[in-house]
């Protein structure tokens, strides 16, 4: 059998190394058309930031190495440029001599990845106006850095690469500007998580600008001037990170299926329209594994698995690919965001019957030094209480938590296996209720009527005609500092003592700084006949969202 597999990153890396464990015989040839294979795509804007020194510690193999240990004939600098399907050859350019030649295959992998989006602005093409796709995007930035000694820069695009580069800069001296188009950073956030994000980026004295759309980029003298709806920012450097596109014009002028984002559409198998080629990684149409429908999520964890199975079939091996979660972390100076499944802005438009929940919970036992704060959202099914997506945003034990949410949701658990889950605790890692167990039984309990959720969106649509109570159940002190109005303030420990002050013909909304002692609160009220809501995530999430949807 003879494969040749267009990429040599990600995907195409790791179906090249498993055809050679299935079969020692076959030949295989990989075409690269960049100078590395297997670096570590992800790890690129901390060589910029100095947080990784060794460039070859990026380089996971290299061409030599991996073509010795796999006996594959490893080609960099070689671009294919077309696909024959009829007569199942490619032809390749060799982008040092530019001479061309083709070679034959049994089996294709189309492993092309995706190339960073250039959108239609003015002065986008000039020098010093970089994007971050591979190597030697990286070396050119750092590059640019040393010997250009920029002070300042910008960074357009909030998403993971966008904030990952805006945290690098920062790192390495500059003054830095973020801008995003949309309300919020981290698209795969809602918003009123992703405010979270927005106060700590700030804090660390990175200028964020939202809503903003980039009209022009001029350049005078080694100065740039990128110019916004309302404003103008001056830089040295500018960095475009506005998403990314899947690389699949080969694809496409061969004849091979795509969606109307042009990624190439594969069934589970990896195959493509063409019983002889296969493709994997960030050019393709996933789906998605929550809601079954088709999707588009360029992550290295996917594209590995199915780099995996496409090479299973090739061989002969049953293999499927089940679906893409999203499942995806990021690391912003000590912060730590995370997220798996689907935020609420996918359950709406898929017309999920859901509900969700917000904690703030202690990263491990509070009485043990050092303990910090995690907000999460977890958003559930009803009335099954299958959890369909969670958002964490905190700076100890993040990922823990979203790993394990991650994995019950791939086996379709509810908040009644959060509850069940018997986790690893000793006071400096977790707490004997972990967070993740507790949020399984603040959604059980929604489930199971011992407690009604009201959230913050839904504060300003409460009549304020007397025909609800609106109870706040801090302290006196924590009132005085703020308070949402049209609430009233009986603290918690008063609450039974006081009960008499309430009329039990009106409902009662009931909020604290997290909604903990709201829920006491509402059990206490519930026990005297009371009909009652709580406020999921409290003042504190309430009072966190109000400041920047205000700004």
């Amino acid at each position: 059998m003879r494969a040749l597999i267009i990429g040599g990153v990600a995907g195409g890396a790791t179906a090249a190394a498993r055809l050679r464990r299935l079969d020692e015989h076959a030949e295989i040839i990989i075409f690269e058309r960049g100078e590395h294979i297997s670096f570590a795509n992800c790890g690129l804007p901390y060589y910029v930031g100095d947080i990784i020194t060794d460039k070859q510690s990026l380089l996971l193999q290299s061409p030599e190495g991996f073509g010795r240990r796999f006996n594959i004939d490893v080609r960099v600098l070689s671009e294919v440029i077309s696909i024959d399907r009829e007569n199942k050859t490619v032809t390749v350019k060799d982008t040092k001599t530019k001479n061309t030649y083709t070679e034959s295959y049994d089996k294709l992998i189309i492993s092309t990845g995706a190339e960073p989006i250039r959108p239609a602005i003015k002065g986008i093409d000039t020098d010093g106006i970089f994007t971050l796709r591979n190597v030697s995007d990286t070396l050119e930035i750092k590059n640019f850095i040393q010997n250009k000694k920029p002070t300042s820069a910008v960074v357009v695009g909030g998403g993971y690469i966008g904030v990952e580069m805006a945290e690098n800069l920062a790192l390495a001296g500059l003054k830095v500007s973020l801008i995003e188009l949309s309300d919020h950073l981290i698209a795969p956030l809602d918003f009123e998580m992703a405010v979270h994000v927005h106060d700590y980026i700030e804090s660390k004295g990175i200028k964020l600008y939202l809503n903003s759309g980039v009209r022009e980029i001029s350049e005078n003298g080694g100065k740039f001037t990128v110019s916004l709806d309302d404003t103008k920012i001056d830089c040295d450097m500018v960095i475009l990170s506005v998403g990314v596109s899947p690389d699949t014009k080969l694809a496409r002028d061969c004849g091979l299926k795509v969606n109307e984002r042009g990624a190439i559409i594969v069934n589970p198998n990896m195959l493509t329209s063409d019983q002889n080629i296969y493709a994997v990684g960030d050019a393709v149409e996933a789906v998605d594994f929550v809601t079954r429908r088709p999707a588009y999520v360029p992550l290295a964890g996917p594209a590995n698995k199915q780099g995996r199975i496409a090479a299973d079939n090739i061989c002969g091996i049953a293999s499927s690919y089940t679906g893409t979660q999203g499942s995806s972390i990021l690391k912003l100076f000590d912060m730590t965001i995370a997220k798996t499944g689907i935020n609420e802005a996918f359950a709406k438009l898929c017309e999920f019957d859901y509900d969700k929940v917000y904690l703030y919970s202690n990263s491990h036992a509070d009485y043990y030094p050092g303990a910090t704060t995690m907000v999460i959202k977890v958003i559930f099914e009803k009335p099954t209480g299958k959890i369909l997506g969670a958002q964490l945003i905190g700076f100890d034990g993040v990922d823990k938590r979203c790993d394990v949410l991650a994995t019950v949701i791939r086996l379709g658990g509810t908040a009644h296996d959060l509850t069940q889950l018997e986790l690893c605790y000793a006071p400096p890692f977790g707490s004997a209720k972990d967070p993740v167990n507790m949020a399984g039984y603040v959604i059980e309990n929604i489930l199971t009527n011992k407690v009604k959720n009201f959230h913050w969106h839904d504060i300003e649509k409460l009549p304020k005609d007397g025909s609800v109570t609106l109870l706040d159940t801090r302290t006196r002190f924590e009132y005085n500092k703020g308070h949402i109005e049209g609430f009233i303030n009986i603290p918690l420990d008063e609450l039974r003592d006081r009960i008499n002050e309430l009329d039990k013909s009106k409902p009662v909304y009931v909020h604290c700084l997290s909604g903990y002692r709201s829920y006491i609160a509402c059990r206490i009220l519930e026990g005297h006949g009371f009909e009652t809501y709580n406020l999921s995530g409290g003042y504190r999430l309430y009072h966190t969202v109000m400041k920047h949807k205000n700004r």
